[in-house]
């Protein structure tokens, strides 16, 4: 008789996982009362303002600016650190489409250095070799809600002269050495989509320290340039920064519905933050006693995991050669949620490997614009392909809302499937 419920067998789970969002009366109130106010637009409300104060108070930033989404953040904020066409960006390959298309966006060069294979994020030793005369920016990506190891990517940027992006949208409530993710560089960039660890649907939100660029960040990301509210951000502009249409802009505001849905998850965020990352925490502990698969490298600087996305890889030892896809095919059939993650690194997408034409005329990385061009078909990083092919495994972050119980039987399936593997294997 089968075992695993992929041949017929029972499944480890059938109950149902957390759900998110999270909602209570607390949102459907917030909503109401903007609704009823007229006020549903940035411009004459209030409620953007307040989360943009609070949200950089909980990360621990001086500034806040809430925006239509996160690709948004990124693109505002690499445009506030005045980029000029032709200008670099360093980025890693395995991440979102809209960390390497954000900086195509403002008419800079994605640069694409690999990922360290144990934590997935940019591998600083390889930043510097990649560094020229046209870098202006790295970009490291807090993947899944883990920490990069920010001092040495900080020692590099300080050493060239470089601006420093936290591509944060996985991020929220993440710490690095006790300093809230999206603080340590020169600013950090938020999504707030469905399904982020903080959502409202869509919209993101930019966080800083410096003052010039939250005032480039708001030109950039109002067409409009309506009067100053006193206590928002556009009151700590420079007189003469108010002026109507001073750039060339497109509008990203915030609306005010989603700014007051956005408060009211976001007093809920802290508690669902600690609970996500003693689930996760729990989770990779028990995995690190299995064989065959195992945690990524918590390093001591990651003072908190939010587990937007918890990695784990399969190394296969006592699966009798069963391939990845088989195995995360037997876990989903034993009722876990999982998946392979990227399929591809992002380099390998058609916006790069055929820049020439789905790009408007190449620009800008064919066409001789800066008398080079670049040819991603020639991009090659090792570590983030391979893992792509082969090892990853990704448990999305409403798994971490539920119980120890709920990450017990992660660990009883992924046993299960192990000690019935020869009833997979082709033959």
């Amino acid at each position: 008789m089968a075992k695993l419920g992929l041949k017929g067998g029972t499944p480890v789970r059938t109950a149902p996982w957390p759900k998110w969002p999270e909602v209570d009366e607390t949102d459907v109130q917030a909503v109401s009362d903007v609704i009823r106010s007229g006020k549903w637009g940035r411009l004459g409300g209030s409620k953007a303002a307040e989360f943009e104060q609070r949200f950089a108070q909980y990360q621990g930033a001086k500034y806040g600016l809430g925006v239509s989404s996160g690709t948004a953040a990124l693109e505002i904020a690499l445009r506030a650190m005045r980029l000029a066409p032709g200008d670099e960006v360093i980025v890693p390959p395995y991440t979102f489409m809209s960390t390497a298309t954000a900086v195509l966006q403002v008419g800079a060069i994605p640069i694409f250095v690999d990922i360290d294979p144990r934590t997935y994020n940019l591998d600083p030793a390889l930043i510097e070799e990649a560094i020229t005369d046209r870098t202006r920016v790295i970009m490291p990506v807090h993947f899944g809600g883990l920490a990069c190891d920010m001092e040495p990517i900080m020692a590099v940027a300080r050493k060239h002269g470089l601006m420093v992006l936290e591509d944060s949208a996985h991020a929220h409530g993440g710490k690095w050495k006790d300093k809230g993710l999206g603080t340590i560089g020169d600013a950090g960039a938020f999504s707030l989509m469905s399904g982020k660890n903080l959502a409202a649907g869509e919209a993101g939100i930019i966080i800083t320290d410096n003052p010039e660029i939250l005032g480039w960040s708001v030109l950039y990301h109002d067409f409009f340039r309506g009067a100053v509210q006193a206590g928002s951000v556009e009151s700590e502009l420079p007189r003469g920064w108010t002026t109507r249409f001073p750039v060339l802009s497109g509008n990203e505001r915030m609306n005010e519905i989603e700014a007051a849905l956005l408060l009211s998850q976001l007093a809920k965020l802290e508690e669902q933050t600690r609970r996500r990352s003693a689930n996760g925490d729990y989770l990779n502990d028990q995995v690190a006693k299995l064989e065959g698969v195992r945690p990524l490298r918590r390093d001591d600087y990651v003072t908190r995991n939010t587990y937007h996305v918890l990695t784990l890889q399969y190394t296969g030892e006592g699966f009798k050669g069963l391939a990845r896809e088989r195995f995360l095919e037997a876990l989903v059939a034993e009722g876990i949620p999982v998946s392979g993650g990227y399929l591809k690194t992002v380099y390998r997408h058609p916006v790069f490997q055929e820049a020439a034409t789905v790009l408007p005329a190449g620009f800008p990385v064919k066409g001789g614009y800066y008398g080079r061009e670049i040819d991603y078909t020639q991009t090659h990083c090792p570590q983030a392909e391979r893992l792509c092919r082969e090892q990853t495994m990704w448990f999305g972050q409403p798994t971490f809302l539920g119980t120890r119980k709920d990450m017990d039987d992660i660990v009883e399936a992924i046993v299960k499937v192990r000690n019935h593997a020869d009833e997979l294997l082709p033959g």
